[in-house]
């Protein structure tokens, strides 16, 4: 079943979040910093208390203890809760939808193929993977459509992971390879932060300051390959003189392996979050 047209309007969608975590929290704040939705256009839920009055107080939003106020509220109803509670929640709201709802889910390993099975076949669903990086506004987030998930469905999601970050549409086949690059990319790289800091103190540079020069560093070089368009291996080229102090790293890290390292950690992360999944997939 195709929404009605009122619902095609993204900037007129009114968003409900189901749990109300570190990762909602962030994408609330970011709608509405970006403009994507004002105040009184986002509702939500939490069973904790504490939870739901920081939210409150933060965002400024009606934060609920139970889901039937978010449901009913809600154009849009982004699943923000843990993926072993996420067939409770689901049989829950069920009986509740209707053909205006569009589901955002940002659950972890939970299929698009299960959800449709538990809300019906027709509901309109788009499956999320956000990172931690959101909660500064540097997300990187890639979605997937439902079947019946319609264009304007993906634009107002686009919009709505935008406002912490960037995102990419991807079918779902490719979450699981998304799950391993930025999902679990962040911690490879602050791993990369806490090496070069500490061969920045092995050289004789105190830690603060080295901690320092290594995360900006890193923030620096990935603002060059986003804003430029350039390839990576281009501005690492660019940074590389003729008999000069970078190639004789850049020699020391191929003899290590560091690319190779980095490619088949991503490539775990990729098949663990497919082992995982497995059960939840239709």
């Amino acid at each position: 079943m195709k929404p009605p047209a009122a619902t095609a309007d993204r900037d007129a969608l009114r968003w409900g979040f189901i749990g109300s975590g570190r990762m909602a929290s962030a994408l609330v704040k970011g709608m509405i910093r970006a403009g994507v939705a004002t105040p009184d256009r986002i509702v939500a839920s939490d069973p904790q208390a504490g939870t739901r009055d920081e939210l409150a107080r933060e965002a400024g939003i009606a934060v609920h203890a139970s889901n039937s106020p978010v449901v009913e509220a809600s154009d849009a109803i982004v699943l923000a809760v843990k993926p072993q509670s996420m067939a409770s929640v689901l049989a829950e709201i069920a009986p509740m939808l209707a053909p205006r709802h569009l589901i955002v889910s940002i659950a972890a390993g939970v299929g698009i193929g299960a959800m449709r099975a538990a809300l019906g076949a027709s509901t309109r669903i788009v499956r999320v993977m956000p990172n931690t990086p959101a909660l500064l506004g540097e997300g990187a987030s890639a979605y997937a459509l439902g079947p019946d998930a319609t264009d304007a469905d993906a634009q107002a999601v686009q919009r709505f992971l935008d406002s912490v970050g960037r995102s990419v549409r991807v079918p779902e086949s490719q979450l699981d390879a998304v799950t391993g690059l930025s999902g679990s990319g962040p911690a490879f790289v602050y791993m990369v932060i806490e090496a070069l800091s500490d061969g920045g103190v092995r050289a004789g540079l105190p830690r603060d300051v080295a901690t320092t020069l290594a995360a900006q560093t890193v923030l620096g070089a990935a603002k060059m390959v986003l804003e430029t368009g350039l390839h990576p291996g281009a501005l690492k080229d660019q940074v590389t003189s003729p008999g000069g102090t970078t190639i004789a790293g850049v020699q020391v890290l191929e003899r290590a392996a560091l690319r190779g390292a980095l490619i088949d950690a991503v490539d775990a992360a990729a098949r663990r979050s497919a082992e995982l999944a497995g059960p939840a997939r239709p």
